[in-house]
């Protein structure tokens, strides 16, 4: 059987040639930040292994304690990688908690002869934090469906990968470190189930697995960013006039037998081009954003919102009637009103046309009879409610 140190040297070859491959392959092709903590991860478990070949010689008082604070700073990259995945942040001063805890009580527990300074800390950390790395794949898997093609099959198993891997080795960790506390590092079973030969091999596993898992959860992920592109205003982050048509008539399918269809507003910001010459396309554009906000949170989740072209916006408002399509104009004024005063915003006024989806006219027509609503709206005199009549055909 290999040694503690063999293995250590094994581990380091893998690791490093891990990193090369990640980088290469995964991280510069897309430059994700999941990428980019794997790779941190995997330079600070090979440096950490690195530290832990002095043990043993001279260089041991200073090497022990730096492999401790490297490979749990390791950990959690896994961590923060793992919330990357789910598009959270992770501050970093929370990643800097158990390295520095670990990393001083490894320099008082008299690391020139022993080589478990900081044991119980070390130990403590790692487990804690490949468990919420566990975690948050867990609520990634849950959050991602069910699979419907042999891609997100894929997809999910990878996830799957990740979360008994990340999840076994905490389990691991947790019983190397009741064991510890338990025994102490020189006796069984700590040493016959926990050592170091069997840690290795186990951590080789981890960074193995979950460098290929990561991997296609990376492509993954980037195909669904490309998708996510396609169909969404780059600006406002609403649907783009294309994606809106579909699924509107994916909807006004759907509820085409369950009753009323609900009402579609055009809302248009008023002189527009004003704010555009006056203040700048930076204020054009924050109006714009605002306008899109103010829109978004005004109706409910069921609701599609979508960026027409330029200043113009649409909304379907699903089952609605027209009593609801003006609570939500109204919303939106009073939040544009209020962002307008408190804020250093240059805000127009919009103009809405409102039509009511009935039964027998299609999408397109319901869009020609709300575009003539608007039109009304503006040669009226703009920041006006008109709703489509008979009258204003």
């Amino acid at each position: 059987m290999l040694d503690t140190a063999s293995l250590r040297v094994s581990f380091a070859l893998v690791a490093l040639t891990l990193l090369v491959l990640f980088y290469v392959v995964t991280y510069r092709t897309g430059r994700s930040a999941y990428a980019a903590w794997w790779c941190m991860s995997l330079a600070m478990f090979l440096t950490g292994a690195s530290a832990y070949l002095l043990d043993g010689t001279d260089h041991q008082v200073w090497a022990n304690p730096l492999g401790n604070v490297l490979i749990v700073a390791g950990a959690g990259c896994v961590w923060a990688g793992s919330r990357s995945l789910r598009r959270l942040s992770l501050p970093l001063w929370w990643l800097m908690v158990a390295p520095v805890v670990v990393g001083l009580f490894s320099v008082v527990d008299d690391p020139a002869d022993n080589v478990w300074s900081g044991g119980p800390y070390f130990l403590a950390a790692m487990w804690i934090q490949l468990a919420l790395a566990a975690r948050e794949l867990w609520l990634l898997l849950r959050a991602d469906g069910s699979a419907e093609s042999a891609e997100r099959r894929s997809h999910r198993l990878s996830l799957w990968s990740l979360v008994v891997t990340s999840g076994g080795v905490a389990v691991f960790y947790v019983g190397r470190w009741i064991a510890f506390l338990a025994v102490g590092p020189d006796d069984p079973p700590f040493t016959t189930v926990f050592g170091g030969e069997v840690t290795t091999l186990v951590t080789t596993v981890l960074l193995a697995t979950v460098s290929f898992s990561m991997a296609t959860v990376s492509d993954e992920q980037q195909k669904e960013e490309l998708r996510e592109l396609a169909v969404r205003d780059g600006l406002t982050g609403l649907l783009n006039r294309t994606e809106f048509l579909r699924l509107a008539e994916e909807e006004l399918r759907r509820t085409g037998q369950e009753g009323d269809l609900g009402q579609l507003i055009l809302a248009d910001l008023d002189h527009f081009k004003r704010i555009n010459d006056e203040h700048g396309h930076l204020a054009g554009d924050r109006a714009i954003i605002a306008f899109a906000d103010t829109c978004r949170s005004a109706v409910r989740a069921t609701d599609l919102v979508g960026r027409y072209g330029g200043e113009e916006f649409i909304v379907l408002l699903v089952g609605a009637g027209p009593e609801r399509a003006d609570q939500v104009t109204d919303t939106v004024n009073a939040e544009l009103r209020r962002l307008a005063r408190d804020g250093d915003l240059v805000l127009p006024t919009v103009s809405y046309g409102i039509t009511t989806l009935d039964h027998g006219i299609d999408l397109e027509e319901a869009i020609e009879h709300a575009d003539r609503a608007l039109y009304r709206a503006k040669e009226a005199g703009r920041n006006l409610v008109v709703h489509h009549t008979p009258e204003t055909a």
